[in-house]
């Protein structure tokens, strides 16, 4: 089924897919947030910065977005995914998987040999396909204060 994939550079066109797509599962709607994400990754043309779509029959049915970070804390540069999207319909046949993989490439072509995300740990759902894609905890912790 994933032979019926592709994996491209989002375009303007893609917004209201993305955003739609967000909106599964979510509680709190942010288009404001994926127009200024647009704007940095596809408008802008961000460098460093990837925001691919995975689309089957001219629909768009994922989406990943990164960026090579560079000396965060003292830590050599590295890639970083911070947003990934696929249809509930589109699980389970690989296309997390085959935009990740692209990511991966991507960012090591851009010279970096580690790529990190964040993931809550209550998603159950994305924290098992990170660990499915082989990452794991990392040397760093995130550490958080209510303010």
């Amino acid at each position: 089924m994933t032979d019926l994939v592709t994996i491209r550079n989002a375009v303007l066109a893609d917004l209201e897919a993305v955003i739609a797509l967000d909106l599964v599962g979510v509680t709190e709607e942010k288009p404001a947030y994926w127009r200024k994400i647009f704007d940095r990754y596809v408008t802008a043309g961000k460098d460093g910065g990837f925001f691919l779509v995975a689309e089957t029959a001219g629909e768009v049915i994922g989406f990943i977005v990164g960026e090579v970070r560079a000396w965060e804390f003292g830590s050599p540069p590295c890639g970083w995914v911070f947003a990934l999207g696929v249809s509930p319909q589109s699980r389970e046949i690989g296309v997390g998987e085959l935009m990740f993989k692209e990511m991966c490439a991507r960012l090591k072509k851009a010279g970096v040999s580690i790529v990190r995300t964040m993931v809550d740990r209550e998603n159950k759902l994305t924290l098992s396909f990170f660990r499915s894609q082989g990452l794991r905890t990392g040397r760093y912790i995130e550490l958080e204060k209510l303010i």
